[in-house]
């Protein structure tokens, strides 16, 4: 098998009006399409696909915990710019020694993390 790479992630979510609006206004993701289920585009190669669960036959169970980081060319600047539009963040900035990292949550619980990493890799 060889996978070429990842075209998207599916995220649950409850209310899509809600979730579009965060996505793409308080977030600044550009709309790849809003029809149906939605889909953002995260940098050049990969997009998030917001998924009305009742819309497959399913329910939703329960929030993304694990996060989808999102790459951003300082993370301080980008977390002031979305506490100002009113996103709360889970505890402080995390510097691991190879990169900041700053956890938040979409309105359905979703974790997301604004991620930049400023060590080389090994």
């Amino acid at each position: 098998m060889n996978v070429e790479r990842t075209d998207f992630i599916s995220v649950p979510v409850t209310d899509m009006e809600r979730s579009k609006s965060f996505y793409r206004d308080t977030l600044g993701l550009q709309p790849v399409h809003e029809r149906g289920f939605p889909e953002y585009q995260l940098g050049e190669n990969i997009s998030v696909y917001l998924l009305n669960m009742e819309q497959i036959g399913s329910s939703f169970t329960s929030p993304h915990t694990a996060s989808i980081a999102l790459r951003v060319p300082d993370v301080a600047s980008a977390r002031a710019e979305l506490e100002a539009n009113g996103v709360s963040f889970e505890g402080d900035t995390l510097d691991t020694g190879v990169c900041h990292m700053a956890h938040f949550k979409d309105p359905d619980g979703n974790v997301l993390m604004l991620h930049r990493r400023y060590a080389p890799q090994s």
